[in-house]
């Protein structure tokens, strides 16, 4: 398989390190404020992520906790904040120039954060595409804007690599842009511009397929919104192509019999005469109560035909709850 993409998306990221960028990318999401918690300048101005993975919500009891395409370590910061250990955030980076950075500015954590120790944060050299962690070690494992730059091929072995790693019911936590329509394919072939986190982007339906086509049985997404525009004003493209950033948390839960569990946000409402509504699946509707289902759920309940049952479009913003 032809890795140029890779050369060059490492060529992107060391001249980032080196010279950090604050417009490389754009968090769709504001920086967490916790407390005793202080970011860095220079941390900060290379977050070079579409979104945010740390969620307090994911990182109950201390958890051991895998980071792929470290930047220049603010959500390594975060994620210690949880896990005051040692060794208990691995921190993973195929280019040395940004390992390099993102330790000098841990070390500027250590100063500016009392409770904070760099040995906190496990730095290493590591390739996403082969991870060099032990099977079923990690609680939670985590990417922001790196796996959209990889080929079809390299995706799957990614996302494969990330399921090994995890324990059983372990959670990966992905900021990826995704794309409304398939991007052209002179555009899918510009390395330079997939290397900038624009047009690697896919249709989130195809994003998702691949989570679960990779053995996760919970999908959750989390946050949907728009991220960029590519133009024919400013690209080689006949037509506008909005592109969004998603947050998503891929769950290694046992694969149901009849599919995954995808939860896009969407809800059920039970307005009958009853008290309730019962499926005899599993779910049980209290009359005029909210209820989040995951899209395997709505369809069948759509598919009843009941007069008495509302079911909403998906938001795509699921914060956790409901059917399964």
């Amino acid at each position: 398989m032809d890795a140029s993409y890779l050369s060059t998306t490492r060529d992107v990221y060391k001249e980032a390190a080196l010279n950090p960028q604050q417009g490389l990318c754009c968090t769709t999401t504001p920086v967490w404020q916790l407390p005793g918690l202080m970011i860095p300048k220079r941390m900060l101005a290379m977050n070079y992520g579409c979104g945010s993975t740390v969620h307090p919500r994911d990182l109950t009891d201390s958890p051991t906790i895998l980071y792929v395409g470290v930047g220049g370590g603010m959500e390594l910061l975060q994620f210690a904040y949880f896990s005051r250990r040692k060794g208990a955030v691995i921190g993973l980076d195929v280019v040395d120039e940004m390992r390099a950075a993102c330790r000098d500015n841990l070390h500027e954590a250590e100063s500016q954060n009392p409770w904070f120790e760099s040995s906190f944060v496990d730095l290493r050299e590591g390739d996403a595409l082969d991870l060099p962690i032990a099977d079923s070690s990690v609680d939670v494992a985590a990417q922001n804007c790196l796996f959209n730059i990889f080929h079809e091929r390299d995706l799957n072995r990614a996302l494969s690599e990330m399921h090994r790693v995890l324990k059983p019911h372990g959670r990966l936590i992905l900021s990826d842009p995704v794309c409304q329509s398939p991007m052209p394919e002179r555009l899918r072939k510009d390395d330079k511009l997939r290397a900038l986190c624009l047009t690697g982007a896919m249709p989130l339906a195809d994003y998702i397929k691949r989570l679960t086509d990779s053995g996760f049985g919970t999908v959750e997404v989390r946050a949907r919104r728009p991220y960029r525009l590519l133009s024919p004003r400013h690209y080689p493209t006949d037509r506008v192509i909005v592109i969004e950033s998603v947050e998503i948390c891929a769950i290694k839960d046992p694969m149901p019999a009849d599919g995954p569990c995808v939860f896009t946000g969407r809800t059920a409402i039970y307005f009958g005469d009853d008290d309730y509504f019962d499926d005899s699946r599993g779910h049980f509707l209290t009359r005029n109560q909210p209820l989040s289902v995951c899209d395997k759920t709505a369809a069948a309940l759509a598919a009843l035909g009941r007069d008495d049952i509302y079911l909403s479009a998906p938001t795509y913003f699921y914060d956790g709850g409901g059917c399964c």
